[in-house]
């Protein structure tokens, strides 16, 4: 299988780059993908920056030139779920964006134009074999609802909306634009995200202190994912 790997910034996939082997490098659209073999795959591997839109552009990007079999984001996220700490993993079995809101016209919050949903499902195998090796490996982990928005989180009033309107466990800024994506392209996704900050007014310091570990914990993850794939 061919893998496609996108990481919101740098430090979420620069260790997956460096243990790949004959990478070749390639800008397409101001986007740097590296492709090469990892952990026994063929693997196609991208920064695409903060935000739903560069997710949204990577990932089209990524599935017209390299028709990657799968994709799977990896990064960190904020806990919403009471059950989630800093290091720890949240797995998405679906995806929303919690700014999308065209509830005036009498939509649902949530509801996305033109596919007419509000929850967009991930890829029941990835989902169940990256929670399996994060369970395996000794990590707390939850499958469920990761939220996505063009907002950092960091105040417990929103950090409560996201998690009761959309029945949340995190919350980011990428996974929901890359899962819309993958379902228009019919283009198989999952989202890996491990725990940097807890959404809160403590998530700016939390989330400076704890990036590093959080995403070593992703990393870990997902090679030994693809090994066993």
């Amino acid at each position: 299988m061919k893998i496609g790997i996108i990481g919101a910034m740098k430090i979420e996939v620069e260790k997956l780059c460096d243990m790949a082997e004959n990478i070749k490098k390639e800008k397409v659209g101001g986007i740097e993908f590296c492709r090469g073999t990892l952990c026994g795959h063929d693997v196609v591997i991208a920064v695409c920056g903060v935000g739903k839109v560069f997710a949204a552009m990577c990932a089209q990007t990524m599935i017209l030139r390299y028709a990657p079999d799968a994709i799977i984001n990896t990064g960190v996220a904020g806990a919403l779920a009471s059950e989630l700490r800093v290091g720890d993993v949240a797995i998405a079995e679906n995806v929303v964006q919690h700014d999308m809101d065209t509830s005036p016209i009498g939509d649902p919050v949530g509801l996305i134009s033109g596919i007419n949903r509000v929850q967009i499902p991930a890829d029941e195998k990835i989902s169940s074999g990256l929670k399996k090796t994060a369970l395996d490996l000794g990590m707390t982990c939850l499958g469920g609802t990761i939220a996505s928005g063009d907002q950092f989180i960091a105040d417990k009033e929103k950090k409560g909306y996201i998690k009761e309107t959309f029945s949340a466990i995190a919350c980011e800024m990428e996974g929901a634009a890359i899962g819309q994506v993958c379902f228009v392209n019919g283009t198989p996704f999952g989202i890996l995200r491990s725990i940097s900050d807890n959404g809160d007014e403590s998530a700016g310091m939390s989330y400076d202190k704890f990036i590093g570990v959080a995403v070593d914990n992703s990393v870990k993850i997902l090679t030994e994912f693809l090994k066993r794939s």
